[in-house]
């Protein structure tokens, strides 16, 4: 049997490349007589020209490196190979006279992956050239392996995400049927969230609780806000006028209805799901109001979570420039007075600050998803 580079099952069988490296001709003319019969084999008789083949193409498959030649020593070129990107993991053979301990022991702590003593034994050079490129398929072969998998379950991931997104986005919808917001409230808030969130990412108050991961479940979650609203009667929930103090009392059980709803859920995956945690934040709180007088809970500054305070914010400045029945839509520079009057009483100040450091950002994605034009597809905020 021909001691070539054999083939996985299925695969096309290939002949391995050796690169053989010794400075005495006479050496690499043994070798190569050897070896030629069943490898494609170069040849380099010092280390500058064996780096510069081992890094052009065909990129062997295996190196026989001498140890003792002069300029660059085999220690030398075993370094260098090591270092550079596309040779770091081709397996190297030393071919040396020299058969001291700490002599192999030095190549082996550079990363050879064998020894043949000077002068060479045909049989024994054979076998350990075929067993190295034996253990290099395999490891190509698991490597492979391992990419092709861990594309499939990048693919399996993103289409987890995108179906949990699209979820999310109908729960969101359902709620809005009920209501007169558009679609494009939750592109508008979402992404007023994320800006904010993205500012305040550096600032010391909320350095350590606004991380990437968080910002990417602040702006997931914001979409169910509203979804309590499901729970409220037409007769409310689409009154054009003033509500009754009654029928308000009745609206403003949303924010607990929606917290539930998301409870619900938490209680019924088999493992804790982190967006809903902070979903269910945002569905009980964002009415809450920095000096307590919100609802449902009255809590008061840092007891609402930040998740909560940022969607309070998000949430009243598209409601003032959106036009409803019962009131025509504000410019941006009026919500902006409005939300700033509002610092330390309905908001946090630090918040509203962000806000007017990213006001110009706020303004833009009010026109990306103003009303009278529909979400592209492509978006994903």
């Amino acid at each position: 049997m021909t001691p070539a580079l054999a083939a996985r099952p299925g695969a096309s069988p290939r002949i391995a490349t050796l690169l053989l490296v010794d400075d005495t001709p006479e050496n690499l003319s043994v070798l190569a007589d050897l070896l030629a019969p069943w490898y494609r084999v170069l040849v380099a008789n010092s280390g500058p020209r064996a780096l510069r083949l081992a890094m052009s193409e065909p990129r062997p498959d295996l190196i026989l490196l001498d140890v003792m030649m002069p300029g660059m020593d085999g220690y030398s070129v075993l370094a260098r190979l090591r270092e550079t990107p596309g040779c770091a993991d081709v397996p190297v053979i030393f071919v040396t006279a020299m058969t001291a301990v700490e002599d192999e022991q030095r190549g082996f702590d550079l990363g050879a992956v064998d020894y043949i003593s000077k002068p060479i034994r045909p049989p024994i050079v054979l076998a350990r050239v075929r067993a190295q490129l034996e253990l290099k398929e395999a490891r190509d072969w698991l490597k492979n392996k391992n990419e092709v998998l861990e594309a499939e379950v990048a693919a399996r991931l993103s289409e987890i995400l995108l179906i949990q997104d699209v979820s999310i986005h109908a729960l969101a919808r359902l709620a809005e049927t009920r209501d007169s917001e558009t679609g494009n409230h939750i592109h508008r808030t979402q992404s007023y969230v994320r800006a904010l969130a993205t500012h305040l990412r550096a600032h010391p108050r909320f350095a350590a609780r606004l991380s990437g991961e968080c910002i990417e479940q602040l702006a997931k979650s914001a979409p169910l806000h509203d979804i309590g609203k499901v729970g409220v009667p037409d007769h409310i929930l689409l009154k054009p006028g003033k509500l009754t103090p009654d029928e308000w009392t009745i609206m403003k059980t949303h924010a607990l209805l929606g917290f539930d709803a998301i409870e619900q859920a938490e209680r019924d995956a088999v493992k804790p799901v982190a967006f809903l945690a902070t979903a269910k934040e945002i569905a009980r709180w964002h009415h809450e109001k920095w000096d307590g007088s919100g609802y449902p809970d009255g809590l008061t500054g840092d007891a609402i979570p930040i998740s909560a305070r940022l969607m309070a914010l998000a949430d009243v400045f598209d409601a003032l420039i959106s036009r409803r029945v019962y009131k025509p839509a504000m410019s941006h520079e009026q919500a902006r007075e409005i939300i700033v009057g509002e610092r330390g009483r309905h908001f946090d100040p630090d918040v509203v600050d962000a806000f007017l450091e990213v006001f110009d950002e706020f303004t833009a994605i009010a026109a990306r998803y103003r009303d009278d034009v529909a979400p592209n597809q492509d978006d994903h905020d």
